[in-house]
């Protein structure tokens, strides 16, 4: 192989971003983490079902948004960027970035909503084992499986809508998140 290529697949490996995105997802492990364990075992089965719920939404949400920035295109955005909107500007900015902004929603966002709708699935098994009575497997099984059927179902539609939806669904998160992104003033 020659230096040259060498050189092009050490560069393919961004060891910044590599520690960069670990941080974030560190974070975001914990401060979900955090939500989840002081929730779920001080609450109600109807309240855990629904936080459970939340954190499977809002891992399809941002698994959506993760495919929806790497399947739009940023022409539609560029005139609207022109008359100064900042939405289009960030929207332009997400579809630049898309495998970051990938890896961030589908990756660390996605993955850990996963990772604590599962636990708290498990949470909630140990409840309805408790309260019920009962020594069965047969609560952990269904609430596990409910969990994961709802979890990989829901990412595989909002796969295909993301496909199908990619401009509409990049521009209506820039537009949410556009108030919170500092853009450098060119």
């Amino acid at each position: 192989m020659s230096k040259v290529k060498k050189n092009k697949q050490r560069k393919l490996v961004d060891y910044k971003w590599i520690l960069t995105i670990t941080s974030i997802a560190f974070i975001i492990s914990i401060i979900f983490s955090f939500i989840s364990e002081l929730i779920i075992p001080n609450t109600t089965i109807v309240v855990s079902i629904i936080l459970v719920l939340f954190f499977i939404v809002l891992g399809v949400i941002f698994d959506m948004v993760g495919v929806a920035s790497t399947a739009a295109e940023a022409s539609q955005f560029h005139s609207m960027a022109s008359k100064k909107i900042k939405s289009a500007k960030v929207a332009i900015m997400l579809i630049g970035n898309s495998d970051r902004v990938s890896s961030i929603c589908c990756d660390v966002v996605g993955d850990i909503c996963g990772i604590i709708s599962g636990t708290g699935a498990a949470a909630i098994s140990a409840m309805l084992v408790l309260e019920l009575g009962t020594k069965s497997i047969i609560p952990a099984l269904l609430v596990t499986s409910i969990t994961a059927a709802l979890t990989i179902g829901g990412k595989a539609m909002g796969k295909g809508f993301a496909v199908n939806k990619s401009n509409n669904i990049v521009n209506s998160f820039s537009k949410v998140i556009s108030p919170f992104v500092k853009l450098d003033k060119k």
